[in-house]
């Protein structure tokens, strides 16, 4: 069974940049949602090997969890080829975090890019 890996502020970069898709559960010991949350997140871990699962300990990282902003936990952010595609706090169902992988999976990332650019043009 594939299990998540440790993220942390000194390897964030290496995880989150460049091609294939990571999934990024932040979370604290203390913290019950967390504790519910992380089975489902370790059995999706071991049904896709060709995705990458991480997991942040905010307790053990409060300057990658606040340069973040992370403000609730749980919160999953899923990154495809560099580009943030969700970031939202609360613990999914193991149907729902089903349904977001095949979300992402499905998106048309050259679509998902000139969507930013557009925005981001609009912004300015």
């Amino acid at each position: 069974m594939t299990m998540p890996i440790t993220v942390t502020a000194a390897n964030w970069t290496e995880h989150v940049t460049g091609t294939g898709t990571i999934l990024i559960d932040l979370w604290a010991s203390w913290c019950g949602p967390c504790r519910r949350f992380a089975p489902v997140f370790e059995a999706a871990a071991g049904r896709h090997p060709d995705l990458v699962f991480g997991k942040v300990n905010t307790e053990a990282e409060p300057e990658l969890a606040a340069a973040l902003q992370i403000t609730s936990i749980p919160t999953l952010i899923v990154i495809r080829d560099g580009v943030v595609v969700y970031a939202q706090a609360g613990a999914l169902p193991e149907a729902a975090l089903e349904d977001l992988i095949t979300q992402v999976r499905g998106l048309n990332m050259d679509e998902v890019r000139a969507d930013i650019a557009d925005r981001q043009a609009a912004a300015t």
